[in-house]
């Protein structure tokens, strides 16, 4: 990513909304970083309090890298020997705007979209992007798996879905040197919570779905829809732009978040549904392993078959909001737009097939939350005439009424489970199994009979593999395309479809990778920690 040019901090406060009650010191910054470890000579260090660790201690780290000034929401510390802003206000939204003002307001040169939900907001996401790309509009796109700039594919972190603003800025900054028109940036309820796509400036705005999900983080289902809501609420503070501005959003009229939403949006509303009539719906669905078909009805005006190799049923709404987006909003020919979705590639690590050779299916998917987890399962069992064998675990640190209910999910539609480690972090593994296989034995399930615990996530892989007979479907979920795995504050390098095309090597005694170390493992280390 490119640095911006050297600007002056009281020049680039007075573009911004008012955040600090004192004087601005006369200094010039060359980037900004929440991150003491990112900071480069010339950049301005941000000193926020987290939720694990406060950025105030890190202040001599980011001066000994080079900070020509800090900025927090505290006063400054005694003997600091750069200049310091204190914040008044919103510290996340400050380094947001600090950030955009750097970059001269990418945003607002850009057509912005922004996609949220609880699932299916990367497909969607992708969705979105191969229309428009396909209809001839340059356009980029921020999702969990990458930036997409041009012809440029940029990581965009390990278990982040939403960068943080610095670097949303950055990206966005790139795509207007590029000569892209449209971004479309796949948002999280924490990032719309923690200001991270603050200063972001959307015109259009996509919900997929609320469902049961981050409710460590936001108390309440209530809470998290509202969190939600801040991407709707947001249109209409979007600066005026001379691509003109849309301040549309496009709704899900088949969840329990459209009544909320629709009325905190803006008056220009697209809905979509597979139940109700609505602006789009669909019928006539077909669901194979191979390829999704449904009607796709353009309100009365015009009807189309869309066939998509995104299998799953949940993936008609999905291609309804990507059409209610592209052709109902910015005029994508609905002809051009069905065609892309019939030519659409796979989403990294979203019901991705896995196959060596081996006499049955793997498949690996992202499904970490329990509606997700639902239909991930529900697809695949319309794809084997076999057994249907899960691998999943619930994360450390986060909502633990999920460690209930994906082993319930389970334990109702697969034929065989598989508990294992998925980001313990700090709390104790043995102790999240435990609640998870209470859960199971709660929703019939009988441990040693039709599920099983294996802490190490590579040995719970190769059982399930070694377990799979002839026609069954190995479907591991929960990690999708992240490269990471935490235990306690450490990440590991982990990679599921690594692991899957590593068991099954071991299995059929063909070459293939080795299978990703993890310190659940008994075997020899064979990676470093990442961080």
């Amino acid at each position: 990513m490119s640095e911006p040019r050297g600007r002056n901090l009281k020049s680039l406060f007075k573009r911004m909304p008012a955040f600090s009650s004192g004087a601005i010191p006369d200094a010039r910054i060359l980037g900004v970083s929440m991150d003491s470890r990112r900071v480069r000579p010339g950049w301005l260090f941000a000193a926020i309090k987290g939720e694990s660790a406060n950025g105030y201690d890190y202040i001599p780290q980011a001066l000994a890298n080079g900070a020509a000034a800090v900025m927090g929401s505290l006063p400054a510390p005694a003997g600091l020997a750069v200049p310091y802003i204190q914040i008044d206000g919103d510290i996340h939204a400050a380094v947001a705007y600090l950030a955009a003002a750097l970059h001269d307001f990418p945003a607002r040169k850009l057509r912005m979209i922004g996609v949220t939900g609880t699932d299916g907001k990367t497909t969607t996401t992708s969705m979105i992007y191969h229309i428009l790309r396909c209809a001839g509009i340059r356009v980029g796109m921020i999702s969990t798996v990458s930036a997409q700039i041009g012809e440029r594919v940029l990581d965009t972190g390990f278990h982040v879905t939403t960068p943080e603003a610095p670097d949303i800025q950055g990206y966005l900054a790139e795509m207007v040197r590029a000569g892209l028109t449209h971004c479309v940036l796949e948002t999280t309820s924490h990032g719309l919570v923690q200001g991270r796509v603050t200063a972001c400036d959307f015109d259009a705005a996509v919900i997929t779905n609320v469902t049961h999900e981050h409710l460590d983080y936001h108390g309440s289902y209530e809470n998290y829809l509202r969190a939600k809501g801040l991407l709707f609420e947001s249109l209409a503070q979007t600066p005026r732009k001379r691509v003109g501005n849309l301040r549309a959003a496009v709704l899900n009229k088949d969840d329990q978040s459209y009544a909320y939403l629709k009325r905190v949006s803006p008056a220009r509303q697209v809905s979509y549904s597979m139940l109700n009539e609505a602006d789009l719906w669909a019928d006539e669905i077909d669901n194979q392993p191979e390829e999704l078909a449904f009607t796709c009805r353009f309100g009365k005006e015009k009807t189309l078959r869309v066939r998509t190799p995104m299998t799953g049923i949940y993936n008609v709404s999905n291609s309804l909001a990507a059409l209610g987006l592209c052709v109902n909003l910015l005029g994508v020919p609905a002809e051009t737009a069905v065609r892309a979705l019939a030519s659409m590639p796979g989403v990294p690590g979203r019901m991705e097939r896995i196959d060596l050779g081996q006499p049955f299916s793997a498949i690996v998917d992202f499904a970490h939350t329990p509606n997700a987890l639902s239909r991930a399962l529900e697809t695949a069992r319309g794809q084997t005439r076999g057994r249907l064998i899960a691998v999943f675990g619930s994360a450390g640190l986060r909502d633990r009424e999920k460690r209930k209910m994906m082993p319930a999910v389970s334990i109702r539609q697969a034929d065989l489970t598989f508990l294992t480690a998925e980001d313990p972090r700090t709390e104790s593994l043995d102790a999240i199994l435990q609640d998870m296989a209470e859960a199971a034995v709660e929703a019939g399930g009988r441990e040693g009979a039709n599920f099983w615990r294996v802490p190490d996530r590579g040995e719970a892989i190769r059982a399930a593999v070694r377990t799979a007979l002839p026609g069954d479907l190995v479907i591991v979920c929960g990690k999708g395309h992240e490269q990471s795995m935490c235990f306690e504050k450490t990440e590991y390098p982990w990679d599921d479809r690594q692991a899957v095309r590593a068991a099954l090597a071991e299995l059929l005694g063909v070459q293939g990778p080795q299978m990703p170390w993890l310190p659940t493992s008994q075997e020899k280390p064979g990676n470093q920690p990442l961080s």
